[in-house]
């Protein structure tokens, strides 16, 4: 690829190596910065040795690539909150009393059942000057919620750590706060909090407004509730009201990527405003003035939609493609998305590793790459037909470039993905024109009637249309296996496949074939580690007992009467089944005695029998037994104690206190997470 001889292209992946590296190394702050003071004297050296002499220049561009790899290292220290002295991180008494903290509301986030929640900012604790984002769980009640975006509050609570994953292969929502600089959650109750008399106006708390405006004049013109959801999720990127079936039929039909704003939605309003501007000729200033109004259009549609990060990212990529275009560099369509990815990550480096910037700049790559070869392989010659390819080939492009990418994330694939586009396009076309008009409207409160209506009846016949596209359900692929060895293998096979197809000889089709080789090694070793690995898990699950038995043969359920047909189904053992490449072996009930690995497990249930004459090395306890464990100890001589979560908290307590008395192991899967035995 001609792109990859491009001196950015090199900078930008020696920036990101760095970013990755410091990312999981966690590399010492003081250590990059001296490394990065070594490396730009060794830089600015080079670079005046290769002016006289050219057999510098190998050293000189070796010293820019370091250069720009430490930079991505020390961006990424420089952005880590916690590593910030003022952090509240660093206030270790918050974490272990309650203090007075003191704290402005920023964003509203997606309740749940139990309660309201706001990310906030936290400026003080007891008196002293503390910064970092935090999120604060209010307990919901019968009075209706009158706090607002910008509301400085103060409460007296303790601040707790982010939970860890209390199951094997659950989604790490702790590491994913992390990422997003969240280290720890206040929960609280409506009459704890004080709530100060100025609030903040910030850009967050009039685009707060600007929201609630909208919502409101909708609300007066009898908007539809279901439809009205659907449309500030698709215009302003509010999805916090949407039903979760309505989500779960976007995702079946393979349409999520619509209800988050995203490059789909800032390209539609590039596109609508350079048409609307198309009678101003393509003269400097012309095109100066398309270019002026495309940007001042993106600008305020990123302020309107909250400054949420997703749009952010694709108003600053398309904003570099307007001003590519307008320089007339539409060659060089890769270098403006380089210099788009390096700006972006120079300001917000962890957006590296948010899903949605790795789907929307691998989707955009593919699109330009790979969508040209798909489109050449057809010629039609009627424009309905050409439009309808034109889509076609767009959508299996972008689908192809993030397949792995979904399947690594999201372990399902949509095989009606392509209907859906098909069919959706013209429709979201019209709910995006119109939607954006009807917003801007209804923030003066004069958006006609009409408008309204025809906006409701699109979003209603997108999700009708959604709804029957996700009802064959056997066209979704589940449950679908997929490591970071497939995730390599399939891209490095993708990647070469291409650049054969581009241009054949004889050297790219042997990487074709090595390709191929090292996606069937990948399988191979999966395999092999698959069936070496022997296990045996007890979960958390409240109220409930699940242990499993995993080896070669596949994987073993031990459950309760009462679970036994639900076992199959359920999302945790699943997400167990489908990360360790098994299948269910069968489901049986709870033994009181298991043997692995040449140790005896003894399993003690509410019946409170157990065998005396064996000597367990484990013993678990579950369904709140009554037991002198006093005495079982002193009978049985276990080397660890393990209770799941069927057990009652306060008999836990007990017990807990006992095997502290005894120096004997306790492993609480309610506080400890689950507990796993393996060789």
């Amino acid at each position: 690829m001609k792109v990859l001889n491009f001196p950015l292209t090199k900078i930008t992946i020696c920036f990101i190596i760095g970013i990755i590296f410091s990312y999981y190394a966690q590399s010492d702050l003081s250590f990059t910065y001296s490394a990065l003071i070594i490396v730009m004297l060794l830089f600015a050296i080079s670079y005046f040795l290769s002016r006289t002499q050219n057999k510098y220049l190998s050293f000189f561009s070796i010293t820019t690539y370091l250069v720009s790899f430490f930079i991505g290292c020390l961006t990424l220290l420089f952005h880590t909150e916690s590593l910030q002295k003022t952090n509240y991180t660093n206030c270790k008494k918050a974490f272990e009393k309650p203090q007075f903290i003191t704290l402005c509301l920023r964003e509203k986030l997606k309740g749940n059942d139990y309660n309201d929640r706001y990310i906030a900012l936290i400026s003080q604790i007891e008196n002293q000057k503390y910064s970092g984002r935090t999120i604060i769980n209010i307990q919901k009640d019968s009075l209706p919620n009158s706090l607002l975006i910008g509301n400085i509050i103060r409460l007296k609570t303790t601040l707790q750590n982010n939970p860890l994953p209390k199951n094997p292969n659950q989604f790490d929502y702790s590491k994913y706060l992390n990422d997003k600089q969240i280290y720890a959650q206040i929960y609280t109750t409506k009459s704890e909090i004080s709530v100060c008399k100025t609030i903040k106006k910030d850009i967050w708390y009039y685009t707060a407004k600007l929201h609630s405006r909208i919502i409101n004049n909708l609300t007066r013109n009898h908007f539809n509730p279901v439809e009205m959801n659907v449309a500030l999720a698709l215009i302003l990127g509010q999805r916090q009201e949407i039903s979760q079936d309505i989500i779960q039929d976007y995702q079946f039909s393979g349409a999520t990527h619509i209800l988050s704003v995203s490059g789909l939605h800032v390209g539609f309003i590039m596109l609508f405003i350079a048409f609307v501007l198309k009678p101003i000729g393509n003269t400097p200033k012309g095109s100066f003035i398309k270019l002026i109004a495309i940007l001042t259009s993106l600008i305020i549609f990123a302020i309107i939609s909250g400054l949420s990060p997703c749009v952010l990212r694709s108003v600053v990529m398309f904003s570099f493609l307007a001003i590519g275009n307008h320089l007339r560099r539409n060659g060089n369509t890769y270098h403006t998305l380089l210099v788009s990815i390096l700006l972006i990550l120079l300001f917000e480096p962890y957006f590296l590793f948010d899903i949605g910037f790795q789907l929307s700049y691998l989707a955009l790559f593919f699109i330009l790459w790979l969508q040209p070869i798909l489109k050449s392989l057809w010629d039609p010659k009627n424009k309905i037909i050409i439009n309808i390819w034109n889509v076609l080939t767009v959508s299996f492009a972008a689908q192809i470039g993030t397949l792995p990418l979904c399947l690594y994330y999201f372990h399902q694939f949509p095989g009606l993905f392509f209907v859906t586009n098909i069919v959706i396009i013209p429709i979201l076309s019209l709910i995006m024109i119109v939607g954006i008009i009807v917003m801007i409207l209804a923030v003066f409160n004069i958006a006609p009637v009409f408008l309204i209506q025809i906006l409701e009846k699109s979003i209603y016949t997108l999700n009708t249309v959604i709804h029957f596209v996700a009802s064959f359900d056997s066209f979704v692929i589940k449950n679908i296996s997929f490591n970071n060895y497939y995730l390599f293998a399939f891209y490095l096979s993708i990647t070469v496949t291409i650049i054969w197809i581009k241009k054949p000889n004889f050297l790219k089709l042997t990487g074709v074939l090595l390709s191929i080789i090292i996606l069937q090694l990948s399988f191979l070793f999966t395999k092999k580690n698959t069936q070496r690995q022997q296990e045996i898990i007890v979960y958390n699950m409240k109220k409930k007992t699940i242990i499993s038995e995993k080896n070669e043969e596949g994987v073993t359920f031990f459950c309760s009467d009462s679970f036994l047909k639900e076992a199959s189904k359920n999302n945790i053992l699943n997400s167990y089944l489908v990360a360790n490449f098994s299948r269910l072996k069968k489901e049986t009930k709870i033994k009181n005695t298991l043997y692995f690995n040449g140790q005896k497990i003894s399993i003690i249930d509410s019946s409170c029998l157990y065998q005396k004459k064996i000597q367990p090395d484990i013993l678990i306890l579950i369904q709140s037994p009554k037991i002198n464990l006093d005495r079982i100890l002193k009978s049985l001589h276990p080397k660890i104690i393990i209770a799941d979560a069927s057990n009652s908290y306060t008999i836990q307590k007990y017990w807990k206190a006992t095997c502290l008395k005894q120096n004997i192991p306790f492993h609480p899967t309610n506080e400890k997470g689950y507990y796993k035995l393996f060789y």
